[in-house]
């Protein structure tokens, strides 16, 4: 039976996820994605099946200047739940968030941080505000 949420301004309707479904919520847009893990189209930007990754095969805005390469900030999310569902930051990903503004104990660079649970439900907060250090 599908569930309703309503996230910001709109609301949307979600099935449930089901075995090896992958849930992401993408805030304050309020827009909630489903895909198979292990299935996602690659998009060329960031790792596979990062945050980034999802955000473009979805129609998501989210700012990444150099690409997805991991030069910059501007990719910048804060995981509000499912943080334990995603890949370990590598000191790269960490040193670059220290210039990010607004950082927090569960601050991420959606092009670095990938989803590695089959059946994880995550939800991000996109800030307003990166920047572009590339």
């Amino acid at each position: 039976m599908a569930e309703q949420k309503t996230q910001g301004a709109g609301t949307a309707i979600v099935d449930p996820p089901g075995e090896n479904t992958v849930q992401v919520t993408f805030l304050p847009e309020g827009k909630t994605v489903q895909f198979e893990h292990g299935k996602l189209p690659y998009k060329d930007h960031g790792k596979k099946e990062s945050l980034l990754d999802v955000a473009l095969n979805n129609g998501i805005r989210l700012d990444h200047a150099c690409g997805g390469n991991c030069a910059c900030t501007t990719c910048h999310v804060i995981v509000k739940h499912g943080f334990d569902r995603l890949s370990e930051a590598e000191e790269e990903e960490e040193d670059l968030l220290d210039k990010a503004p607004g950082l927090t104990p569960t601050s991420r660079l959606g092009c670095q941080a990938v989803v590695e649970d089959p059946d994880a439900e995550i939800t991000v907060f996109v800030p307003r505000y990166t920047i572009n250090a590339a």
